[in-house]
């Protein structure tokens, strides 16, 4: 067999493979209901020019929201600092949530955090929050579940289906993220 055949065999496979783990990481992210939990946690995600939400931070303070009104946990908290444009992330979300009907007491901020890992880290200093729920993309519940894990006594999930481009996108990044979390910072045992 000749050697380009192997390679676009090789290169095939670990692009199906690829695949099928976001795809995978997309479809079992969605969790039931939780109830009773002192926070919701809202991860952080990109915010538009003229510091409009992007599509997917829609979709998590929406539910986040939704949540919230369903007598889920008694606070809010967002996450996010300034990416590409500002605000930050957990400032465009509160001000989305109380447009909705939120009160203010009952939202916290944290807009410090550039990374998944620092939206754990940062939220965990704002409040004595022993069982809690975040919610972000199907795809990025499984990482959540783990690295919040690191900083509060009971994680739950809720996945939020955003736009089909933004999800293919996202898994396909997930894979890489996990794979990193994995071999590239030893958390190996946190995240399998």
């Amino acid at each position: 067999m000749p050697l380009s055949r192997v390679a676009v065999g090789i290169a095939t496979a670990s692009v199906l493979a690829w695949a099928g783990c976001a795809l995978l990481l997309d479809l079992t992210g969605h969790s039931p209901l939780p109830r009773d939990v002192d926070a919701i946690i809202v991860a952080g995600c990109s915010v538009d020019e003229g510091g409009v939400p992007s599509d997917c931070l829609a979709a998590r303070t929406d539910r986040g929201v939704a949540l919230y009104q369903a007598h889920v946990a008694p606070v809010l908290l967002f996450t996010g600092g300034v990416g590409d444009h500002a605000p930050s992330e957990a400032e465009v979300a509160a001000a989305r949530a109380a447009a909705q009907g939120v009160p203010q007491e009952a939202i916290l901020l944290e807009t410090q955090s550039t990374s998944t890992e620092e939206n754990a880290l940062y939220a965990a200093t704002l409040g004595e929050f022993q069982h809690i729920v975040v919610v972000s993309d199907a795809w990025h519940t499984h990482r959540i579940r783990h690295v919040f894990g690191r900083y509060f006594d009971t994680v739950d999930t809720v996945g939020v289906d955003s736009p089909l481009h933004y999800r293919i996108w996202g898994a396909s990044r997930e894979v890489l993220a996990i794979s990193w979390y994995i071999v590239g910072k030893g958390y190996w045992r946190d995240l399998l």
